[in-house]
């Protein structure tokens, strides 16, 4: 049999993705029932589009208004389900998020990670913050505890943008094609309405 640690759960994600910050949400629920902690991974979700052709929803479905309106009716479903209570649309969506997604790269190799990945969904998420700006990002920063003077340093470093590159190609390499994106050692799977199978796929491999 296995244990926890032989199932690697993965969560690709970039921070201009509304349904990323739901699942951002609900993980540490899913987590705590299978004991399985799951491996955040920054993707450029621009450049992941433009690997495999792909559009944003918003984009792509633009002039097919039922589509629309149903994803529009199961997006308020999972808020109810999940009781996620403070989300708010981003009045400056779409947003670039090249530099807060540098940022996350940077905040793994400063030690922040976890604080800057809650700090930015909910800038993003909840407070509606245009967060391209980087004065905007700098003072969410330090308002938040975080070391943003570092941070910014951090985003402009070579390794820092190569990373990047390096996990966006990675992801499109393994099949993925947008953000969320999840992997259960090798198993795909995508989009927040796929959770429930994420979660029996990690019990399945835990228990195998």
């Amino acid at each position: 049999m296995n244990t926890p640690n032989d199932v690697k759960a993965r969560f690709l994600f970039d921070f201009g993705s509304p349904n990323a910050y739901l699942c951002h949400k609900v993980l540490p629920a899913v987590a705590a029932r299978t004991g399985v902690a799951f491996d955040y991974v920054p993707i450029l979700l621009g450049g992941l589009f433009k690997l495999t052709n792909n559009r944003s929803p918003a984009e792509a479905f633009a002039d097919i208004a039922n589509k629309r309106a149903y994803d529009a009716l199961e997006f308020q479903r999972f808020l109810a389900k999940h009781q996620i209570t403070a989300f708010r649309r981003n009045a400056f969506f779409p947003v670039n998020t090249l530099s807060v997604m540098r940022g996350a790269v940077a905040a793994q190799t400063l030690g922040c990670f976890a604080h800057y990945v809650d700090t930015v969904f909910s800038c993003m998420w909840e407070r509606s913050l245009n967060m391209a700006d980087a004065g905007v990002v700098s003072a969410a920063l330090n308002s938040a505890g975080l070391p943003a003077a570092d941070l910014f340093a951090a985003m402009q470093t070579a390794e820092v943008k190569q990373a990047l590159m390096a996990n966006t190609q990675t992801a499109f390499e393994q099949g993925a094609f947008g953000s969320p994106t999840f992997f259960v050692n090798d198993q795909i799977f995508f989009g927040k309405d796929r959770l429930r199978e994420v979660e029996e796929e990690i019990i399945l491999q835990r228990d195998h």
